[in-house]
């Protein structure tokens, strides 16, 4: 029996492009979507965002295990809601179908005094989708990101660049890391279902060149 994909989106900075990455990746794959963390914004929440951009009728969209009413780095948000993140606490979903799990900031961000968003990604064993923007900076902070997942060997499925092209950026990130470009996001004056189901037909292209063998339909990647 083919198991589902479960994939974390991890961005090398914080208003990078994860949730519009992650509504790409949920509607490519007719994946579940589900943020473990929501930091700030309960009422519009990433999961409703998502879940506003999505298309089929397959996904599923997990509630959160913490939410917090601050916009703030999670062990700070959760400090002044008076509670503490346990990473035991946090499970992912049980699901039969394919899985796409948003991160809460960077991959070395807090979630209290001890543990880092890495530690949960390290956790679960999965791999992850690593969204580069390109700014002034961004080289050194995806490489910065693609060495912190490869010292922890955690498997890194590709990159995912968003925002205006910078093909000098891109190719040197390509070639140094050796890994492969999932796809590229534009930017969008507004991104809406139709748009992400457009990035979504093209990104689904790339994944089926990525898991050949574990491809027969959008609902039957193998776990890598």
């Amino acid at each position: 029996m083919i198991k589902p994909l479960h994939l974390v989106v991890a961005g090398i900075s914080t208003e990078i492009g994860k949730t519009v990455t992650s509504a790409v990746l949920t509607e490519a794959l007719q994946a579940d979507y589900w943020k473990p963390i929501q930091s700030g914004d309960l009422t519009d929440s990433d999961r409703r965002t998502v879940q506003s951009l999505i298309s089929n009728t397959v996904s599923v969209f997990h509630p959160e295990a913490y939410s917090l009413r601050q916009p703030l780095s999670p062990h700070a948000a959760a400090a002044l809601d008076g509670v503490e993140i346990r990473p035991d606490a946090i499970q992912v979903p049980t699901t039969e179908n394919n899985l796409i799990i948003e991160l809460a900031g960077g991959l070395m961000v807090p979630l209290n005094d001890r543990d880092l968003n890495i530690d949960l990604v390290q956790r679960w064993g999965l791999p992850v989708v690593l969204v580069s923007k390109n700014y002034l900076g961004s080289i050194n902070h995806t490489l910065l990101s693609v060495e912190a997942l490869r010292s922890r060997r955690i498997p890194i499925l590709g990159l995912v660049f968003n925002g205006e092209p910078t093909p000098a950026t891109e190719d040197f990130i390509l070639q140094y890391t050796n890994l492969p470009c999932i796809g590229r996001i534009g930017w969008e004056e507004e991104v809406t279902k139709a748009v992400v189901s457009r990035y979504a037909a093209v990104f689904r292209d790339s994944l089926t060149a990525l898991l050949p063998k574990t491809l027969s339909s959008p609902s039957s990647f193998s776990s890598l």
